[in-house]
C-alpha cells in the first residue's frame, strides 16, 4: 500500500521552481507521529526527498519508517542527540544536491502548501537563511504552540509576510543550501538542547536573515511541561552557547555567562523557590569554572562558527 502511494504521489507531482527540497528528519521513541509526519510530507504540493535518522528507538520508529520504500531511512547505532543526527542527514542532502533542507522534528506535520510556501519565499529573498512556518498547538486554527508565541512576539520587523525574529526553534527550518555551506552544521559540543540557539547565533554572524512566515504553518504536537533536570541542562546549554556566540569576544562571552549564571537561578526562582535556585545557582557556578579551563575548546568552536 505504502509504495503505491509513493508512485502516486511521485508520478502526480511537478517541481514548478526546479529546485530540490530534502527533508531531514530525525527520530527517537516516535512512532506514536511517524505516520502523520510522513503521509503529510507525500501529500506535500512541493516533492520533496526524505532523509530520516533514527536515533536508536527502543520503540518500533525504524520499523515504520522502513515501510516507506523511498525514505532514506539511517539507523544510528547511539542515540546522537538533535544536532549530530540533523548534521548526518543534512550532509547526505548537500551530497545529493539539496537547494533546500527542511529539519522536521518527529512529532510535527506539514500541510500541502507549507513546503511550497516557505521554498517561494527563499527563492525571491535569498537574505534569508533560515525560515519558518508558523506552529501550531493540535487544535489547529485556534491556537499557536505556546512557546513558539514567545519566539514570534520577538519579531524585530517584517518584510511582507515574513516576521524577522533572532532566534525561533528548529522544529520546521527550511534552511538555504547557501546558508549551510556558510554557517556550517550544528556545533557537537551541544548534546541536547540550546544547538539551534548557537546555530541563529552563527546565522546572524553571517549575516544571514531569520525569518517566520505568517502564511505558512504546521502542526506541532508537543505539551511543554517544567522539569527541574531538564531546565539545569538547557541553561548549561544557555550559557554555553553565550560563551561561544562568534558575535561577540570570549572575553565578553565569560562576562555575560557569569551574568547568566547569576541571573538564570533568579528567574526559575519564581518556578521552583529559593532552595531550588540556589541549588540551580550551584551548579550553573559549577558549569561556568569548568568552562573557564575549556578556553581552547571554546575559542575553537568560536573559530570554527567564523
Amino acid at each position: 500500500m505504502y509504495a503505491n502511494i509513493f508512485i502516486f504521489v511521485l508520478l502526480e507531482k511537478k517541481n514548478p521552481l526546479n529546485k530540490k527540497v530534502f527533508v531531514v528528519l530525525v527520530t527517537y521513541n516516535g512512532a506514536h507521529w511517524i505516520d502523520k509526519n510522513i503521509q503529510s510530507l507525500l501529500q506535500s504540493r512541493y516533492p520533496v526527498s526524505i532523509i530520516a535518522i533514527d536515533n536508536n528507538s527502543t520503540d518500533n520508529s525504524a520499523e515504520l519508517l522502513s515501510k516507506y520504500p523511498l525514505v532514506d531511512l539511517i539507523r544510528s547505532q547511539e542515540n546522537l542527540g538533535f544536532g549530530k543526527a540533523n548534521n548526518i542527514g543534512m550532509k547526505r542532502a548537500l551530497e545529493q544536491g539539496a537547494d533546500y533542507v527542511f529539519l522536521l522534528n518527529q512529532d510535527a506535520w506539514v500541510f500541502e502548501e507549507t513546503i511550497e510556501g516557505l521554498v517561494y519565499i527563499m527563492e525571491t529573498k535569498a537574505e534569508f537563511g533560515i525560515l519558518s512556518p508558523l506552529h501550531f498547538s493540535p487544535d489547529i486554527n485556534v491556537n499557536l504552540d505556546d512557546n513558539f508565541k514567545i519566539y514570534l512576539g520577538r519579531a524585530t520587523s517584517r518584510i511582507d509576510s515574513v516576521n524577522i525574529v533572532p532566534f525561533v526553534n528548529a522544529a520546521a527550518w527550511m534552511l538555504s543550501r547557501k546558508c549551510i555551506e556558510t554557517v556550517g552544521y550544528f556545533e557537537p559540543l551541544f548534546g541536547h538542547y540550546g544547538e539551534d540557539r548557537n546555530y541563529t547565533d552563527r546565522v546572524i554572524y553571517h549575516k544571514f536573515l531569520i525569518g517566520i512566515d505568517a502564511d505558512s504553518k504546521i502542526v506541532h504536537d508537543r505539551i511543554v511541561t517544567r522539569n527541574f533536570n531538564k531546565d539545569v541542562t538547557q541553561s548549561r546549554y544557555k550559557i554555553l552557547s553565550t560563551l561561544i556566540n562568534p558575535r561577540h569576544s570570549l572575553a565578553k562571552g565569560y562576562l555575560l555567562g557569569f551574568k547568566e549564571v547569576i541571573g538564570l537561578p533568579k528567574y526559575f526562582a519564581k518556578l521552583y523557590g529559593a532552595s531550588k535556585a540556589f541549588n540551580l545557582f550551584l551548579k550553573l557556578s559549577g558549569y561556568y569554572i569548568t568552562q573557564l579551563f575549556n578556553a581552547g575548546q571554546l575559542a575553537t568552536a568560536r573559530n570554527n562558527a567564523k
